[in-house]
């Protein structure tokens, strides 16, 4: 793996319209070739002006669990600039336009004060079969001081005709698992895209206008991935050190309802009509020292 150092996080816009242009021409596959390159941006600090409009549409509350402190969900946001760099390039395989975010592992191993200094690294880890076609590996990283503090591994999905046997099993049916119980209602207002892609920079056009989400199949808007898991974190809180993971398993319609749910033990979903779920999710906490 190659190591590509930046000079500053590239601007979302350019790299979202490279790869929506070069997505028709792309042959996914998880035998296919997928870039080396270790992007790393060093010197990182964070706007606190994005960061409390990410905190507001989010439901965090500043300083809720340590003062300075960033959400845990915020590397990510930080990050994706550089995943799109990744994944909008010509040497990655999967069509950039209807790529799916399936799930998202987070660890965190201290608490993050908003006001350090950072480098942030990014990578692609591989690609395997999955049942419904090809799924990327992409791996976040932030070090503080020479140390890792933070790490995920998110799963995007471009679907298309998979081999015979190809793929993993399909997980749990989180269908007929009965939900967690209820512990709060959230009524989603139909501008929740165009509020959360302002604050992430994720502009991803099914989030923002019904019309736009039509021309890639969606009846309506649907609420971005990253803002449901953050959320619900935001709801349930996090210890400094923790492991979080987290599956998506349907969108979630703009205007709508959803119902928050937790049992107390670290799980947590939100569930939409008819109690379908839409994301599961579990925090654990962590002994820092105890986890390599």
């Amino acid at each position: 793996m190659t190591a590509v150092t930046l000079s500053a996080a590239p601007a979302l816009a350019p790299l979202l319209a490279r790869g929506a242009l070069r997505s028709p021409f792309k042959r996914p596959s998880p035998e296919a070739d997928f870039p080396r390159d270790r992007l790393v941006l060093p010197g990182l600090r964070v706007d606190l002006a994005r960061l409390a409009a990410y905190e507001r549409v989010c439901g965090f509350a500043p300083g809720a669990d340590d003062a300075d402190a960033l959400p845990v969900t915020y590397p990510h946001v930080l990050g994706f600039p550089l995943a799109m760099r990744l994944m909008s390039g010509r040497d990655f395989p999967l069509p950039l336009l209807g790529l799916v975010h399936t799930s998202i592992g987070i660890v965190r191993r201290t608490g993050l004060p908003a006001t350090g200094e950072y480098e942030l690294a990014v990578h692609i880890a591989g690609l395997a079969p999955h049942r419904r076609g090809t799924e990327a590996t992409v791996v976040t990283e932030l070090r503080a001081g020479g140390d890792a503090v933070w790490e995920s591994r998110s799963t995007y999905l471009a679907r298309h005709r998979a081999g015979a046997g190809a793929g993993a099993a399909p997980g749990p049916d989180e269908e007929r698992r009965p939900p967690l119980p209820a512990a709060a209602e959230w009524r989603l207002p139909d501008d929740l895209g165009r509020r959360y892609g302002a604050a992430s920079g994720d502009r991803n056009p099914i989030h923002l206008h019904p019309l736009t989400a039509r021309l890639f199949g969606f009846p309506r808007a649907i609420a971005h991935g990253m803002w449901t898991v953050a959320r619900c974190l935001a709801a349930h809180g996090t210890p400094e050190a923790a492991r979080i993971e987290a599956s998506f398993r349907a969108p979630v319609p703009l205007p709508g309802t959803v119902t928050y749910g937790t049992d107390g033990t670290g799980r947590f979903e939100l569930r939409g009509a008819g109690d379908r779920p839409h994301l599961t999710g579990e925090v654990r906490a962590l002994t820092p020292q105890l986890e390599p």
